[in-house]
């Protein structure tokens, strides 16, 4: 079959897969699409973990039809049981004559496995097709897999100068209507946002999900608070939202202090290896423990520059606004020290802009480790 009508029925499986972002920890997303004679005769995706998987749903759809048919799938259909019995049986019960997927699952419990089963059964298997947009749909879910940490992204909204308050502390709203709406629908789409206690002794945010939209959901919300200073009475700690709160300490933390918390229901990590400061790296590799494959930090510049110093940002979201604060004291977007040089500077790769009325949406992947911020 042309390469490019592969592609077209491979796209809609991407769109498809897309519907459930946030809605599959942890498990990842992927849309399915059953074809026959080039006409569509089933499809589904993944609306949930432990819901029936994408191919199930388009065989479901396509019935007897489905015999001879080609699926086309994000993502490599498993060949374990889990919560559900494994794909590549009910493909291999329908008959289906040609797999097309975009990539590989990294899960070494399949990887390569289900491909190779259906291979010696007759199926004929092609795997690329728009892979690296089936990766990028799912890195979140790669990297868990690969690392066991939940892939983390840098949010900041700014200055046209590099602030994110002015002197006296104000910060809302730097960005218009549209970009913070964009920043709403990415909470509704991770598994967890996450700020340093000084943002929430400043703001009182409640961090939760405000699109107005019925199915939206809430983030899971991490407070990094070394010496437990979280005010019992904050936002983040009443039930308002059925979102967990999780406060991150460190072993400076009182015991009195964590105890009453915990008695507000907000459930208290001691970070191992933490000191003075949370260990940003170590608290990743508990939440990714956890289960939670994506992190939203929505700090401000000292949690930030931790953040960058230690290495745990991915992705990187600058939401510029055409304002100009100036002032030498003037909080910044990244705290720290900074760098010395500029080839020590973090450089992004992959640089995407988006508009948003006025304001400018810049975002782009970490291209190497930090070194010196």
């Amino acid at each position: 079959m042309p390469i490019e009508i592969d592609r077209t029925w491979m796209q809609r499986a991407l769109e498809l897969a897309a519907r459930s972002r946030g809605r599959t920890s942890p498990n990842p997303m992927v849309g399915a699409v059953l074809v026959k004679g080039n006409q569509l005769i089933g499809e589904g995706f993944h609306a949930y973990a432990g819901s029936d998987h994408a191919e199930i749903v388009a065989l479901r759809e396509a019935g007897a039809d489905a015999a001879g048919a080609t699926l086309y799938v994000s993502l490599e259909p498993c060949c374990f049981r889990g919560r559900t019995p494994p794909c590549i049986e009910r493909i291999l019960e329908a008959k289906i004559a040609r797999i097309v997927a975009a990539c590989e699952d990294p899960n070494p419990a399949v990887s390569g496995k289900g491909f190779a089963a259906l291979r010696a059964r007759g199926v004929e298997v092609d795997i690329g097709v728009l892979g690296e947009e089936a990766s990028r749909l799912n890195e979140a879910f790669f990297k868990h897999i690969r690392t066991g940490r939940p892939f983390v992204t840098l949010k900041v909204a700014a200055s046209l100068d590099g602030k994110i308050a002015t002197r006296t502390g104000e910060s809302r709203w730097i960005t218009a209507e549209s970009a913070r709406r964009r920043v709403h629908q990415l909470r509704n789409e991770v598994d967890a946002v996450l700020v340093g206690i000084g943002t929430v002794l400043r703001d009182d945010p409640l961090l939760t999900t405000r699109l107005g939209i019925a199915d939206q959901r809430d983030p899971i919300r991490v407070i990094v608070d070394n010496l437990a200073r979280l005010p019992l009475r904050a936002k983040v700690v009443n039930r308002a939202s059925p979102a967990p709160t999780i406060l991150a300490v460190s072993q400076m933390a009182p015991r009195s202090r964590t105890e009453a918390i915990e008695r507000e229901g907000v459930e208290v990590i001691l970070v191992k290896d933490s000191a003075r400061r949370v260990s940003l790296e170590r608290l990743m590799e508990a939440l990714g423990k956890r289960g939670i494959l994506s992190v939203m930090i929505e700090g401000g510049a000292e949690i930030n520059a931790s953040a960058l110093r230690e290495g745990v940002v991915d992705k990187v979201m600058v939401f510029l606004a055409p304002l100009l604060f100036g002032g030498k004291s003037t909080p910044t977007a990244v705290g720290g020290d900074g760098v010395e040089t500029v080839g020590q500077a973090l450089r992004l790769r992959d640089v995407r802009i988006e508009r948003f009325e006025d304001d400018i949406l810049i975002e782009g992947y970490l291209r190497r480790e930090p070194e010196s911020l």
